[in-house]
């Protein structure tokens, strides 16, 4: 609840504030880079250390604690950013120290449930995560219109409505953690590894992992693809004059290749415990249900990202006719922006009680195919809508695919995972996750800009379409836990 309070605010108002101090709508996606590149590096490294970790703490809670702390300062800061380029740099601090608190606690729900109650576990993160999104979302506009905060303020300053939130936020965020943190315990790594051994007996897994050494050049062959297509890309960036962000997609493979290369050679001189060359054979070694599940997500989180960049400028211009920061109109259809995030997490809390139920009576790839059709159905339907209050319907739809994508893909991967793996991999699979929106900030700029003609309305439907391949895609899901 309370990493999603602090979540909410920075995907509701950071659009917001990036224009406030002067950005222009296409280059919103750019600016926004940092959170997914981030995510990237940070997630699997966290994963790969909890899974390692066993202190006075235990096991996963060290880093809610470390996460915590550092994302409630950078709350604090980011709305008196006195510059675009400190706002940009205060969401990457931000959003490191999020991941460093989220990427485990999807591996502590998964160390601590067997398979069997993992669907309604991550269902019922899905009902605390929509509960402090709520709140969180909701704050500015409460600021303004329940307690008669300003929400306008001279050019480049962010309004004292937006700032008081964040402030609220830092404060729930850390004391939210701190009762998990003193509220909890978690198995030592003895008894997980007698779990792990119990269920696998229980029901007889076929989906275990490979053991199997990966090879040196195995490494070599990956790295050498991955590097080839980020050299393409920037080329044909250079001599076609391309939008200078896809630069950033052709050099984050590039680095790929040339960690990849890095692991081999560390691979070849028998340095197989080293934490780049685990984290890269386990990356090889996912089993299918991680793969399948990879591209679901791919456009799942494609047409997410759509969203969080996009709703501000696209309600503001589409449905109130502004797109001048420094006016009440603007700033009202901003507000309003907020309600309706507010809405889809309220939604998602109150669906996640049902989602177990209907996966029962079907099972979690219908479920979870149903959520997001409705999901992208509702987001591209804002086209279509002139009146404010209208919007909120949409936002149940996108409310339905919210608490599905927050809890079934997680109960149907961590049935294919081993426990003492549960971090490394939950790290891995935020790969699929990052990469979408790494690769949404780099072209959606430009498709805003040349495509659709400035019409930030377009990026949102863009979003729904994104989405209802991801439902068509899940049905070739391989749920093997189910199955068993």
């Amino acid at each position: 609840m309370g990493i999603q309070f602090g979540f909410a605010l920075q995907n509701a108002n950071v659009s917001r504030i990036f224009e406030t101090l002067g950005a222009n709508v296409e280059d919103i996606p750019i600016l926004w880079i940092a959170a997914p590149v981030t995510g990237l590096i940070i997630q699997p490294i966290i994963g790969h250390m909890s899974d390692k970790t066993w202190n006075r703490l235990g096991r996963r809670r060290p880093y809610f604690l470390f996460g915590a702390i550092f994302a409630s300062l950078a709350l604090l800061i980011m709305p008196n950013s006195p510059a675009l380029w400190v706002a940009a740099g205060m969401l990457w601090i931000m959003d490191a120290s999020i991941n460093i608190s989220m990427e485990p606690f999807r591996a502590f729900v998964g160390d601590m449930l067997p398979n069997e109650q993992r669907t309604r576990g991550f269902a019922m993160q899905s009902f605390f995560i929509g509960t402090g999104a709520v709140v969180g979302s909701l704050l500015p506009y409460v600021m303004t219109n329940w307690l008669n905060i300003p929400n306008t303020a001279p050019e480049g300053i962010i309004p004292p409505s937006v700032r008081w939130s964040f402030y609220i936020g830092a404060v729930v965020f850390f004391l939210a953690i701190l009762w998990t943190i003193f509220s909890t315990k978690e198995y030592p790594p003895e008894q997980m590894q007698a779990f792990e051994e119990a269920e696998k007996e229980e029901t007889n897994k076929q989906h275990a992992i490979s053991e199997a050494e990966v090879k040196a050049g195995k490494f070599r062959t990956t790295g050498s693809i991955f590097g080839l297509i980020g050299l393409v890309i920037v080329v044909v960036t250079r001599f076609m004059h391309l939008e200078k962000e896809l630069y950033i997609l052709g050099g984050i493979l590039l680095l790929f290749f040339v960690l990849m290369i890095l692991a081999s050679a560390l691979k070849s001189a028998n340095k197989s415990e080293n934490a780049l060359v685990e984290i890269f054979s386990d990356l090889l070694r996912m089993p299918l249900t991680m793969k399948q599940l990879a591209l679901v997500q791919f456009f799942t989180w494609v047409g997410l990202f759509s969203m969080w960049i996009y709703t501000t400028a696209a309600v503001t211009s589409h449905v109130y006719g502004a797109t001048d920061p420094t006016t009440k109109l603007y700033n009202d259809g901003a507000d309003w922006v907020n309600v309706l995030f507010a809405v889809y997490n309220g939604v998602g809390a109150l669906v996640a009680f049902g989602l177990p139920v209907l996966a029962k009576y079907t099972n979690r790839k219908i479920t979870h195919a149903i959520s997001l059709v409705l999901g992208g159905l509702g987001l591209a339907s804002i086209y279509l809508i002139k009146d404010p209050n209208w919007l909120i319907l949409p936002m149940v739809g996108v409310g339905i695919a919210w608490a599905s994508i927050l809890s079934m893909p997680y109960a149907i991967l961590t049935g294919s995972l081993p426990a003492r793996k549960m971090g490394i991999y939950m790290g891995i699979f935020n790969f699929f996750i990052v990469i979408p929106q790494i690769l949404a900030a780099t072209i959606l700029g430009f498709m805003v800009k040349d495509l659709f003609g400035g019409e930030a309305i377009l990026a949102l439907v863009f979003g729904g379409v994104s989405m209802i391949v991801a439902a068509a895609l899940v049905m070739f899901v391989d749920d093997v836990a189910a199955d068993n």
